[in-house]
């Protein structure tokens, strides 16, 4: 894939107005768009639409978690909205995201849609070890990590969302064949801002990332296009 096929540039803000003020001025050279808890619980399913009409491609991150049943449901409307990619929770179970996968493969073979991609959220890059051992967990995160990427590829998920630092700990444990999704993805010399595992698009594709998601430093920038362009140049030399 190109570098701009890997890119996604996650639109952290708050109105419609600024999101498509963004793809706008993005479109030349981005293509794909995350859309997470803030955007949609703002906007909804209308914006989706918005930006997928204006050729862009959108990953839905709202982190499902949830029982069974509901998450199922839930990954069936994603697919009706028309995004490409969508998070669920992996602490929500085996069961869980078997469940959504199993409900989106049979609704997209009986509707013949495009079915999207679904991602397995693991650790959240702003937890440290020390959050993890507040939560009962007795593992490290990078095992904690690992742990969920590998429930997640027995249950059937295409990928997984994971801090850059542990991509190739995941690469090593899972293989080619699952997408890894890095968030936390810092140009040089770039505030790490309230994510405590980071690394530069660079490093992060060595180590196995298939596709970086940057908001701030880009969404922030007093020229967002030249923001991208400049983490596209650091992604292309990987």
């Amino acid at each position: 894939m190109q570098p701009s096929e890997r890119l996604i540039v996650a639109l952290d803000v708050g109105s419609r107005e600024n999101a498509l003020s963004l793809v706008a001025a993005l479109r030349p050279k981005v293509q794909r768009f995350k859309i997470g808890m803030e955007l949609f619980t703002t906007c909804g399913p209308p914006l989706v639409r918005e930006i997928l009409e204006k050729g862009g491609q959108v990953f839905l991150d709202l982190k499902f978690h949830d029982i069974p049943n509901t998450v199922a449901r839930s990954a069936v409307a994603a697919a009706r909205l028309g995004v490409g990619m969508f998070t669920v929770h992996l602490s929500g179970g085996s069961m869980m995201a078997r469940r959504a996968v199993d409900e989106l493969e049979a609704h997209c073979q009986v509707y013949r849609v495009p079915r999207p991609k679904v991602l397995g959220v693991t650790v959240l890059t702003s937890l440290s070890a020390d959050d993890l051992q507040q939560l009962g967990v007795g593992r490290s995160v990078e095992d904690q990590v690992v742990a969920l990427a590998e429930m997640g590829k027995s249950a059937g998920l295409d990928g997984v969302v994971c801090s850059p630092r542990e991509a190739r700990l995941i690469r090593e444990a899972c293989g080619r064949d699952l997408l890894i999704v890095t968030p936390g993805i810092r140009p040089e010399g770039s505030e790490q801002d309230d994510q405590s595992r980071t690394l530069t698009p660079r490093i992060a594709l060595e180590a196995g990332a298939d596709y970086l998601v940057v908001g701030r430093p880009i969404v922030k920038a007093d020229d967002p296009l030249e923001a991208a362009e400049t983490i596209l140049l650091q992604m292309d030399g990987a």
